[in-house]
């Protein structure tokens, strides 16, 4: 069986401007990711993720190195079908509307549906985009179009999704509808590549992620794995007794920051003050978990 994405040695090489030095966004950059599994591909601002991301789909070329998709090189355009793309600010013709949209995506998979207008007008129900299936996009917000294009994405029944920053621009309630509709498309075997600056997307999310920094992929693990690096918890409660080891906010909210092994001993402190928890989490951040790995020197 072949892997759903295969990357071998990439690199991609940008000639500078007015006598400015190349600058090499993707270096060396190695990845085989499995039929079914979700892969969060996370680093800073101009690590190389879009870069590797339009490789992959074929938007640029790499200077060196070999990408395919189950199996067919990225350079032919086979290897698109049943890909669903989106890139961090999708430009759709605004012009159409969304239904239009969903039907263009299908007639360009060449996936052919005997309830197509049924099975589009689900997709946009799903994205809360149905009252609008029929206006043009011309007025939409950011969030509006991300939906619009997710809808179109899943619409041609991708067996690969490949996401650039999925969840931006959407609100609480939308990021959270939309993970949960990647949740079922994982569950139901799809194969999912998607980048992330929020770290708890990519804990949802992923099987595994892979950290990027100046164009190298510095590791690959599962996000348990990551959260083992960090050994500090935040804990916050509600309760109008002090407790040892807590600092007071406001209106009887209370937060601590806490070695994990003194964590057992706090929340029985707090049981003891009749406080109500409201949060215990690990207080690892992106930019945490990426200077663990750069700062530890870790190679994927």
């Amino acid at each position: 069986m072949y892997s759903a994405i295969h990357a071998v040695g990439l690199c991609k090489e940008f000639k500078g401007k007015f006598r400015a030095p190349a600058f090499l966004a993707v270096d060396n950059v190695s990845l085989e990711i499995a039929p079914g599994e979700a892969f969060g591909f996370i680093g800073p601002n101009g690590a190389g993720k879009s870069t590797t991301i339009k490789i992959l789909t074929g938007i640029l070329r790499p200077t060196h190195g070999t990408a395919s998709l189950f199996g067919i090189p990225v350079d032919q355009p086979e290897a698109r079908r049943g890909l669903g793309y989106v890139p961090e600010n999708p430009s759709l013709y605004d012009y159409l509307t969304p239904l239009e949209i969903l039907h263009m995506g299908l007639r360009l998979h060449g996936v052919a549906l005997e309830q197509e207008l049924k099975h589009c007008l689900t997709w946009l129900d799903r994205f809360e985009l149905g009252a609008v299936a029929n206006k043009t996009i011309t007025s939409f917000s950011k969030g509006m179009m991300q939906r619009v294009a997710l809808a179109q994405a899943l619409c041609i029944q991708p067996r690969l999704l490949i996401l650039d920053e999925p969840l931006s621009g959407l609100d609480p309630i939308g990021r959270r509808d939309v993970v949960e509709i990647l949740s079922e498309y994982k569950r139901s075997g799809g194969t999912l590549f998607f980048t992330s600056h929020v770290l708890h997307d990519v804990e949802r999310l992923a099987d595994r992620f892979g950290l990027i920094h100046r164009g190298r992929l510095r590791a690959v693990r599962s996000p348990a794995e990551l959260l083992g690096m960090h050994e500090m918890v935040e804990v916050r409660s509600i309760g109008r007794q002090e407790v040892s080891g807590m600092r007071s906010e406001f209106d009887g909210r209370w937060s601590a920051t806490l070695p994990r092994a003194e964590l057992w001993n706090l929340l029985m402190r707090i049981q003891a003050a009749g406080h109500e928890i409201q949060e215990v989490r690990t207080t690892l951040s992106l930019e945490t978990a990426f200077m663990a790995v750069v700062n530890g020197k870790d190679s994927a």
